[in-house]
């Protein structure tokens, strides 16, 4: 399993596309060993970095009713017991800036969800840690003002460790659409850009209690992404989406992952040779 510095490295250079993956709740210990370890076995045998991701808590749920996660002291036990066993990186949500200090310990990659991308206090409490931070672009924002969120960790932060994300941009009511224009724009902030192929084809509210989503979508824009120079690929993955307990409908069956990312390597190939990187 890489440090952080040996970590940050191979991400930060480009050469190989990288893959954040897991679930998107923490469901349990078993469910979260079972994805990571077959995510793991992919892509050793294709050849690219891989970091485990699942959220300890889902504070932005539709309904105050829906499944949230264990929580921040049980989640981290479980987080640990995946990188302990796995030997990946980790790579999870932080909502509050209270939460920043005692996820670092465990996780390698804290990440500021979209929804929270101008907090602040927040990005601030996450570059302090040192770790990595991923700031994932806003529903709501162009991506010409993810600079000032990147500002936030590298200046006032003091954090150059930065990965951003692109998530789909709001379309109107309950739609979300993915601006390939917007990879290129966050890539001239100087940091890894990624794209989250499976929240960009999320339905917010679509099922009225909770959020809808067009899985069958996922593939088609982690392809155009990687085509359109994403650096990395994020995506929420389950072995039965259907009984998955948030996200299920946007998520990716975890046995067809190995085909999509020997794909996604091929386009990754032929943009790193084109632009001759």
């Amino acid at each position: 399993m890489p440090g952080q510095h040996q970590l940050w490295s191979t991400l930060a250079s480009r050469k190989s596309l990288f893959l954040i993956a897991g679930p998107c709740v923490i469901e349990s210990a078993a469910i979260c060993l079972r994805i990571g370890r077959s995510l793991k076995q992919t892509c050793e045998s294709l050849g690219i970095p891989y970091v485990f991701k699942a959220s300890f808590d889902k504070a932005n749920r539709t309904s105050a009713t829906s499944y949230r996660g264990p929580g921040l002291e049980l989640g981290l036990k479980i987080l640990s017991q995946i990188k302990q066993s796995l030997r990946v990186p980790i790579l999870t949500d932080v909502h509050a800036p209270e939460q920043c200090a005692p996820a670092a310990h465990v996780a390698d990659i804290l990440q500021i969800p979209a929804l929270l991308c101008r907090q602040t206090d927040l990005i601030l409490a996450a570059a302090a840690t040192g770790r990595i931070v991923n700031i994932q672009k806003g529903q709501f924002l162009s991506p010409a003002e993810m600079g000032q969120a990147a500002r936030k960790s590298t200046e006032a932060g003091g954090n150059p460790r930065l990965l951003l994300t692109e998530r789909g941009t709001t379309f109107g009511y309950q739609c979300l659409v993915s601006d390939m224009r917007s990879l290129s724009i966050l890539r001239g902030f100087g940091f890894p850009v990624v794209f989250d192929a499976t929240h960009s084809v999320q339905i917010p509210g679509g099922q009225g209690d909770r959020s809808s989503g067009q899985r069958e979508f996922a593939p088609i824009l982690a392809r155009a992404a990687v085509a359109a120079g994403a650096d990395g690929l994020f995506i929420e993955t389950h072995p039965d989406p259907s009984k998955a307990l948030s996200d299920g409908p946007n998520m990716i069956p975890l046995a067809h992952m190995k085909r999509l990312l020997s794909e996604v390597i091929q386009i990754h190939q032929i943009v790193r040779k084109s632009a001759g990187r």
